[in-house]
């Protein structure tokens, strides 16, 4: 007590009224109010110090709220509400169960920020105000999952802000830390910013502080074990290795990056955020492997922090721009097939048409990367382009829909993933010069110019049409030659196949004569009155 006190100054202070002085007169067993001895303690009841809401920031996902009344169980199913939405008040007491996709940032009334990740359940345990001063005094309990604190700065050495697990207490003034409870029943606790003191608790009685606490510095971390065990402080693994994620990220319905592998690190804990200081978190999760997967996000731009995490704690936390652009979706590849080989002779790209898109946009290029495409056409009203012009060569290509925007802009969407082609010389269709055919006797026998590995497709029909022909034959050399045929008129045709899989066209169709082996003397062949050979009896 300091000289001048009342009860009824008292209850001014601590309480914010002075009516409940007689509640302090009760507890303190004080004969005369207005007769304290300075010096001597006055007991204030804790449940009479005024309570301080919270309010939730932001909120994504599962996450549902259990109001616990004065004196009312903890337990969820005593009291449970709808759903929480961003601008709720929350009390003291009050339970937050985030599902496997939520998060909720909530503000205390001092200005701290806790953020509560996915598959926690954590307790607003105390908001009161205490002191003379009403100074904030806040914990925070964790039942499972992880919460991360941004506690503001202040000199009050009477303000308290505790993080407390069935085993561990962290405590601090002014700091950037986190507090992780895992199925195993360890807690971790890992500082980014200022200093954290964490405390074992006893097992019988988690409410007391059991140990000296162990003063973390920035960079540093340490884990508590589940027998309430307190491990030495030690540094953080280094931020992984971000700038090879890519800038954006094209892929419809799956938001997917690779980290690199980091020496010393287990498993990868991983948010993305609509905003720099990730306090409004869309996707998280840990991944053992670094290959980081969630559901696909809308077109926007986004923030992205992955955590290195051994045994005892969890990296730094970089952030770096992740742009998600999926719409409009681009079309799908028809034609040519992957690797598939095209020829320069009208050779074309095709793809689908998109409902809802103005143009398409192809390009072709050389690399992969295409850093200088050789063809770029931007505004095609078909997804289709000829390739004719350029040398034969291997090239790849990709396509992408463009939208028109109200007032003539333009939106365009991802492309598709480069797929590369071969581009070749088509095979001249054979002229009916280069077919030299012995014809008139028995035995026909054709020849024509080739090139090394060609095959031949050659055609016999009596008509020019070769609807039904009487001979469709493959050949590996450039030549035919044939002695069992009816005496007759008939028509071949040949065409090229090459070994890059192009085929040629037909060449012209050219008539050919069979003979019956009977001659006139001057060697013509015997012919009926229509003109064609007399068979051979």
């Amino acid at each position: 007590m300091q000289a001048g006190d009342t009860l009824e100054g008292l209850s001014q202070s601590y309480f914010g009224t002075p009516r409940l002085w007689h509640q302090l007169q009760a507890r303190n067993k004080v004969k005369d109010p207005r007769q304290l001895q300075p010096g001597s303690v006055v007991w204030i009841p804790v449940g009479l110090l005024p309570a301080e809401s919270a309010q939730v920031e932001f909120v994504h996902g599962d996450v549902k709220v259990h109001t616990a009344e004065p004196g009312a169980s903890t337990n969820p199913a005593a009291a449970a509400n709808p759903p929480v939405a961003a601008g709720t008040m929350l009390a003291e007491g009050t339970r937050l169960q985030v599902g496997p996709d939520g998060f909720v940032t909530v503000r205390l009334a001092d200005g701290s920020i806790v953020k509560v990740s996915a598959q926690s359940d954590v307790q607003l345990r105390e908001l009161r105000r205490r002191g003379r001063a009403g100074s904030v005094q806040s914990v925070v309990e964790i039942q499972r999952g992880s919460v991360e604190s941004s506690v503001a700065p202040s000199t009050d050495a009477s303000r308290r802000f505790e993080v407390r697990t069935p085993r561990a207490v962290t405590s601090v003034r002014g700091t950037r830390f986190g507090v992780t409870l895992s199925e195993s029943g360890d807690t971790t606790a890992a500082v980014l910013q200022g200093a954290v003191a964490v405390q074992s608790r006893a097992a019988d009685n988690p409410a007391q502080h059991t140990a000296a606490a162990t003063v973390l510095q920035p960079g540093q971390g340490l884990a508590v074990q589940a027998d309430g065990t307190v491990g030495s402080p030690r540094s953080l693994l280094p931020a992984p290795d971000l700038p090879s994620l890519p800038a954006a990220v094209h892929d419809l319905g799956l938001l997917a990056l690779n980290v690199p592998a980091q020496a010393g690190a287990n498993a990868y804990q991983a948010i993305v955020a609509r905003d720099a200081e990730l306090t409004q978190v869309l996707r998280s999760g840990t991944f053992a492997n670094g290959q980081l997967r969630w559901k696909g996000l809308d077109d926007g731009q986004y923030f992205i922090s992955v955590r290195a995490i051994d045994a005892a704690g969890i990296a730094g936390l970089p952030t770096q721009p992740l742009t998600v652009k999926t719409q409009p979706v681009p079309p799908l590849y028809q034609k040519p097939a992957p690797d598939a080989v095209v020829s320069n002779a009208g050779g074309q790209l095709l793809c689908t048409q998109v409902a809802g898109v103005r143009w398409y946009r192809i390009q072709v290029a050389t690399q992969a990367d295409f850093n200088a495409p050789v063809l770029d056409e931007s505004r095609l009203d078909s997804c289709t382009l000829s390739v004719a012009q350029l040398p034969v060569g291997s090239y790849f290509w990709r396509a992408a829909s463009v939208r028109e925007l109200p007032g003539g802009g333009v939106d365009q969407g991802p492309f598709a993933a480069p797929q590369p082609f071969k581009l070749v010389q088509q095979p001249p269709a054979l002229s009916a010069q280069a077919l030299q055919a012995d014809d008139g006797g028995t035995t026909v026998s054709l020849r024509w110019p080739g090139q090394a590995g060609q095959r031949y497709r050659l055609q016999l029909a009596r008509e020019m049409r070769f609807e039904k022909p009487v001979l469709d034959t493959l050949l590996d050399e450039p030549r035919w030659a044939a002695s069992d045929l009816a005496a007759g008129t008939y028509f071949l045709r040949v065409q090229v196949l090459d070994p890059s899989g192009l085929q040629g066209d037909f060449s012209p169709p050219r008539s050919i004569r069979v003979g019956t082996g009977f001659s006139i003397g001057w060697g013509l062949p015997v012919s009926d009155s229509s003109g064609e050979p007399v068979r051979r009896p």
